[in-house]
């Protein structure tokens, strides 16, 4: 089977590409590291605009969603342009609220992140224990108290606040733990059944936003080996270059049927499969790009490093590679042809 995006979808693609080149992204993905969230709510007021937000709300609470397969075509572009901001966290957020079949609860924040005024992070088991852009973020989701770490997966608050927020290996991932108390939404097992599919969504934009760090890096990888010479001829003459560049444009090429696959189905396995590969992707692409640009790819200075330092955490977030595989693992073993 041959999986194509549709007209509409490629031109959603390109007007976000368009977008996103014209707002000056490295500039506000470096402001957002050093504490200065304004160009980074700006950008996000634009994706809202067009409608990136409201494609994981329903169509009830004024969304245009469910649509995982656009969503992926988005966070693709989100990805290839490193914007920052919780926003695998906004959508799982959705996802969750969406799960939890409270049409209180829902209409109280949803109509809020279709539009962009709400933005959300979240912490829950499978993300680990701390939220993403906590500090900046208009809500705060957490399980159980402070850290998530008492009352399980099935009591769902708004946390009050945060802790300290802490250093990642990509500077604009800011992290912090949720403060303890606040508001209780939900209680019980619809609490864990709407954890574990925001996860799935979570995973999924993830996996997008991965494939699009890879191909960034790509990108940028091949235009400077076609500008960089050596014994007076371009790197990218090598046969040696030419064969990591070919290895990672096959990574990736590999990588993004099973990201629209995973989206079509929205089965667990499937996404968790997607992360896994596009995860690995854009981390081969990183090493690649690093080793190519030799000593200049260390500098943070160079716009590469941007995305250099995106491939590795979200390689991790929301399901380590192991946690992944386990996932397809446990998954192919429930089936029946796999007993046989």
């Amino acid at each position: 089977m041959r999986f194509l995006l549709t007209d509409e979808q490629q031109a959603f693609a390109r007007s976000l590409d368009a977008m996103l080149t014209a707002a000056d992204t490295p500039a506000a993905v470096r402001a957002w590291a050093d504490g200065d969230p304004g160009r980074g709510r700006e950008l996000w007021a634009a994706l809202a605009e067009t409608g990136v937000f409201a494609l994981a709300v329903p169509e009830a609470y004024e969304g245009l969603g469910p649509l995982p397969v656009e969503l992926a075509v988005a966070f693709v572009e989100l990805g290839r342009h490193a914007v920052p901001g919780p926003l695998v966290e906004t959508v799982a957020a959705a996802a969750l609220l969406t799960e939890l079949g409270d049409p209180a609860v829902a209409k109280r924040l949803l109509p809020g992140i279709a539009s962009g005024e709400v933005s959300a992070t979240l912490c829950l088991p499978g993300g680990g224990p701390y939220a993403l852009d906590a500090d900046v973020a208009d809500c705060v989701l957490a399980d159980g108290t402070e850290g998530g770490t008492e009352g399980g997966t099935d009591r769902l608050r708004i946390a009050p606040g945060h802790g300290p927020v802490l250093a990642s290996a990509d500077p604009a991932r800011r992290l912090a733990a949720p403060g303890a108390g606040g508001e209780v939404l939900a209680t019980g097992p619809a609490v864990t059944r709407a954890a574990r599919r925001a996860t799935d969504w979570a995973r999924l934009a993830t996996a997008a936003q991965s494939l699009g760090t890879g191909l960034a890096l790509l990108e940028r990888t091949v235009a400077y080996a076609k500008q960089r010479t050596q014994f007076g001829a371009p790197i990218g003459s090598f046969q040696a270059v030419k064969h990591r560049l070919a290895d990672a444009l096959i990574a990736l090429e590999f990588a993004r049927p099973l990201l629209y696959g995973a989206a079509l189905s929205m089965a667990p396995a499937d996404i968790a499969a997607a992360k896994v590969a596009t995860g690995e992707a854009a981390y081969t692409a990183a090493r690649t790009a690093l080793q190519l640009h030799g000593a200049v790819g260390y500098t943070e200075e160079l716009d590469l490093s941007l995305w250099l330092r995106k491939a590795r955490p979200l390689r991790d977030a929301w399901g380590t590679p192991a946690q992944c595989r386990a996932a397809v693992l446990g998954h192919r073993r429930l089936e029946p042809e796999a007993l046989g």
